[in-house]
């Protein structure tokens, strides 16, 4: 660190270089960030959207119609985890939505059964 030059505020940058008269090579709503290394961030990215790993919305899928029934899993999708312990459900048929409405205590019991689903504690059942 003691071989880098100081670096200054983007707003001393810009007096100096608008008293010598200099355009500034930066664009002017960029902000300057320290180069951090390649590895760090796909192993970031990687983590972030579950990219290789299993995760609980994944497993909740592929358990999908044992959880709630062959003729309610045709009109209804498991569509992700909010919060980390809501579980958002797009239904496709009203009458579906009802039975899940009605049922879905027990089916968040079975899910809490399924490996690393431990977390999920209600339902949210929407439209679509």
């Amino acid at each position: 660190m003691a071989n880098e030059p100081h670096s200054f505020s983007k707003l001393a940058e810009e007096l100096v270089a608008d008293f010598r008269g200099i355009a500034s090579e930066d664009p002017r709503r960029s902000k300057k960030r320290p180069t951090l290394a390649l590895a760090g961030l796909v192993e970031s990215i990687l983590t972030q959207h579950q990219i290789g790993r299993d995760s609980a919305e994944h497993t909740i899928r592929a358990h999908w119609p044992a959880l709630v029934g062959a003729a309610n899993a045709s009109y209804s999708h498991a569509v992700r985890i909010e919060r980390e312990r809501r579980l958002v459900v797009h239904v496709a048929h009203s009458v579906v939505r009802n039975e899940l409405f009605m049922h879905r205590s027990e089916i968040v019991e079975r899910i809490q059964k399924l490996p690393g689903c431990a977390g999920i504690k209600e339902l949210n059942l929407r439209a679509g």
